[in-house]
């Protein structure tokens, strides 16, 4: 196995952290609430970036969106590459490609996925779907909805086609949620038999990598803190119970880190990857909870503002916790896996 970045990888890399770390300030998130930041979508977009998620792979969005964690830039990244420009370059027909795959790429359209399916949407005949999905992160900023049936097949349905309705559902972090109403709305058949499966591991080992981002920024602010904030005349990094809190939440931040991508770098290399995506996202779920509470904690009093940026990261690391299954749901699908595929 090899991490080490590409050339293409690093300089997406690179020039993501520069713009997260130059427009995703404390104030501007502020001014954004629950929805996009319509500014520096813009810019994420004129840059690049979004167009180049095809061509750095899905080890390449990982570290995008490690370096949007970081900062819990308000923008839907990590829907629209998992859901829209992956999904639609690794199952879409040629023409699918051909005709949406331009608006996804310069940011005219977003994509976002109602991921994992939970058996209410359904679809008669005539590929028209109805049914409620509870939640749907970014879906007040997305123009196309991947839609997963009762079946588990895929469908992209237009968000302002008939039939479609969204009514805002406020979540743990401000993703400008709302839940998918469907009532008889066409919807546009993409992929085959196992389609779904792969759109879902992909979407894991993403908001693994988003997690680990999230995870590395608490640790940062915390770090920080304790560095300048002094009890009896020492700073608070001296004592001993914060350097092992603060230790053991790397150590978090690293597991969540490598696993994601190690499953990442053996999606890109065609290797079988559905048991290293479910143990990213155990390590993201179960270990990030763990970081983004060592975050706020080592924060002491500080962290229990709501207004701190550090809460933003709890709020973030809380919601990734919840979308991607909670840690003991995870590692019982994980255990399943590992039985039917047997010892090898």
């Amino acid at each position: 196995m090899d991490f080490v970045p590409t050339e293409e990888q690093s300089a997406a890399q690179g020039l993501a952290a520069r713009i997260f770390r130059d427009l995703s300030t404390h104030e501007r998130l502020v001014a954004a609430g629950t929805g996009i930041d319509t500014a520096l979508w813009k810019e994420l977009c004129a840059a690049g970036l979004t167009a180049a998620v095809e061509e750095i792979g899905l080890l390449g969005l990982v570290l995008l969106l490690e370096e949007q964690g970081r900062t819990t830039a308000q923008v839907p990244f990590a829907v629209n590459g998992v859901y829209g420009l992956l999904a639609v370059a690794a199952h879409g027909t040629d023409e699918q490609r051909e005709r949406l795959l331009p608006g996804l790429r310069d940011g005219t359209d977003v994509a976002t996925g109602a991921f994992p399916a939970r058996g209410r949407v359904h679809t008669d005949g005539g590929g028209r779907l109805s049914g409620r999905v509870p939640y749907v992160p970014w879906l007040r900023d997305a123009s196309l909805v991947l839609v997963a049936d009762a079946d588990r097949r895929l469908w992209i349905v237009p968000t302002e086609a008939a039939g479609v309705a969204s009514e805002p559902v406020e979540t743990t972090a401000p993703w400008s949620a709302a839940r998918l109403v469907l009532d008889r709305a066409a919807g546009e058949r993409i992929g085959g038999a196992g389609a779904y499966e792969a759109v879902l591991a992909v979407g894991r080992i993403a908001f693994a990598g988003l997690q680990a981002g999230v995870c590395a920024g608490s640790l940062a602010r915390a770090v920080a803190h304790t560095n300048t904030r002094e009890q009896f005349g020492r700073p608070l990094s001296t004592k001993q119970a914060v350097l092992m809190r603060a230790a053991d939440a790397h150590m978090d931040t690293e597991a969540i880190r490598v696993t994601a991508y190690e499953a990442a770098w053996r999606h890109d290399m065609g290797l079988p990857y559905a048991p290293q995506a479910l143990t990213a996202a155990w390590w993201a779920a179960e270990a990030g909870k763990r970081v983004v509470h060592a975050g706020q904690h080592l924060h002491g009093g500080t962290g229990a503002d709501l207004d701190h940026p550090v809460h933003r990261h709890f709020l973030w690391g809380r919601q990734l916790d919840a979308h991607l299954g909670s840690g003991s749901e995870v590692l019982q699908e994980l255990g399943r896996l590992l039985d039917e595929e047997g010892p090898e």
